[in-house]
């Protein structure tokens, strides 16, 4: 069928990683019409990123294994396998998982487009900063 994307879980697809996670892309705006770009991250023990707002996009998780805690709008929500949260454009937020085993989830944004910032910073981690303010990303001191 023209136009349906499919990733199976033996596909070689773009990876990049961020803040000790891995982020395997599964559809880009490229490949959405830049409605949204999804992925799956895998976050060690002790990872994740920095509180950050996104003026741009919504995000939306949904933990598929172990467990991470979500901190959003000043509030702690640890999520197990099975929880779902969605982030507004223009709320602090961030997940690390401070749990001793690997984590693995779900990323939606809507629309498309941070998969690029996150190409750029994934090349030069050390200027994430004005990487992330060019596209649309403040990074704050907490969530």
């Amino acid at each position: 069928m023209a136009g349906v994307h499919v990733i199976r879980a033996e596909d070689n697809v773009k990876t990049t990683y961020g803040a000790g996670d891995e982020y395997r892309f599964l559809i880009t705006g490229e490949q959405s019409n830049g409605q949204y770009f999804a992925m799956e991250a895998r976050v060690p023990p002790d990872a994740g990123p920095p509180p950050h707002i996104q003026t741009r996009e919504e995000e939306a998780f949904y933990v598929l294994e172990g467990e991470v805690v979500f901190y959003a709008d000043g509030q702690r929500t640890p999520g197990k396998a099975g929880t779902f949260l969605h982030v507004p454009r223009g709320v602090a937020h961030r997940f690390k998982n401070e749990s001793s085993a690997e984590a693995r989830l779900l990323i939606w944004f809507g629309p498309a487009g941070i998969e690029k910032m996150m190409e750029r910073m994934a090349a030069d981690p050390e200027n994430y900063v004005a990487i992330g303010a060019e596209h649309g990303v403040e990074f704050v001191d907490k969530a």
